[in-house]
């Protein structure tokens, strides 16, 4: 580690207007980590609208973040331009509205209105934002909760379940495992436990096929009694008699204040918390974290720290 002393000087945009602020690099601070989880027509205890996930980009961006992966902060590699702060966005569940086809004159579109859908245009209106964020997806969950949509459900069909990861892989975004069907993992033994998450990793695996799935979202933040579970296992096909092992580098929360540098000797990558989006409420929580704000030096190959 070494200190610098040049400030880096990032031009934002905020409210319309244009202004330029300098902040100190100091790579040893705090990072949102953001949870959404539906996205629909009208905010809800569990629920961001479309135009909400819309304005949220746009604060990010007028307040000079810029989204990295759940695996760019765990390996610490934050390649973001200098004066910028790092957010990570998560999307747990994989309901429609996060990402919904539309069929049109026999092609498929992706529905603007659902989260992939805003995340790609407000990509393109801005190249250096990206297309960094990680969906935490359920395989067989109820209700339209199977990667994304099937049976009908909100206009979405079963075989776009597996097209639609593989789409997200191509694009850039990451993928994550929250068990077969949202078990409640605290209420089940070990073998349970070990099957909801390996069999969800199973099947990402059958629609990616290869894929290195590295981190685990906590289904409602309930950690099994062998809390060691949720982090490495494995469990046995009945049929075939083949092994599907998981291990993961990463753990997600469903709660908590930002999370911190994993330059931090105090970060845990095996207990990251999460702050839930709900409503306008994030707007607040940048103010709080505005004082100790991770900032970049736009050099990864070093840590910089305030003096």
């Amino acid at each position: 580690m070494h200190t610098l002393r040049l400030l880096a000087l990032a031009a934002l945009t905020c409210g319309g207007q244009a202004f330029a602020q300098a902040r100190a690099p100091n790579e040893h601070g705090k990072i949102p980590v953001l949870e959404y989880h539906l996205i629909t027509e009208s905010d809800s205890r569990w629920g961001r609208s479309y135009e909400g996930l819309r304005r949220d980009l746009e604060l990010l961006y007028g307040r000079g973040y810029r989204p990295i992966s759940v695996s760019q902060l765990v390996d610490g590699k934050i390649d973001i331009p200098a004066g910028t702060s790092p957010v990570v966005f998560t999307f747990d569940d994989s309901s429609p509205g996060q990402f919904r086809y539309l069929e049109k004159g026999g092609a498929l579109e992706v529905d603007p209105h659902s989260a992939v859908g805003v995340w790609l245009a407000f990509s393109k209106a801005h190249p250096d934002w990206g297309k960094r964020a990680t969906f935490c997806v359920l395989p067989a969950a109820a209700s339209g909760h199977a990667f994304f949509g099937d049976k009908g459900i909100d206009g979405q069909k079963t075989e776009w379940r597996f097209p639609k990861l593989r789409f997200l892989v191509a694009q850039g975004f990451e993928l994550c495992n929250h068990t077969l069907w949202h078990a409640k993992l605290n209420k089940y033994g070990d073998a349970m436990v070990q099957e909801q998450i390996a069999r969800g990793a199973l099947a990402i695996d059958s629609a990616v096929a290869g894929y290195k799935v590295r981190t685990f979202s906590l289904p409602q933040g309930l950690w099994p009694k062998n809390r060691a579970l949720a982090r490495e296992g494995q469990w046995t096909e009945p049929r075939s008699g083949r092994v599907v092992r998981y291990k993961f580098d990463a753990v997600l929360n469903v709660t908590g204040p930002p999370a911190l540098s994993p330059h931090d000797p105090a970060f845990n990558a095996g207990s990251i918390p999460r702050i839930q989006v709900i409503g306008d409420n994030l707007a607040g929580w940048l103010t709080k974290v505005e004082p100790s704000r991770y900032v970049s030096d736009g050099n990864p190959r070093a840590v910089a720290v305030p003096r």
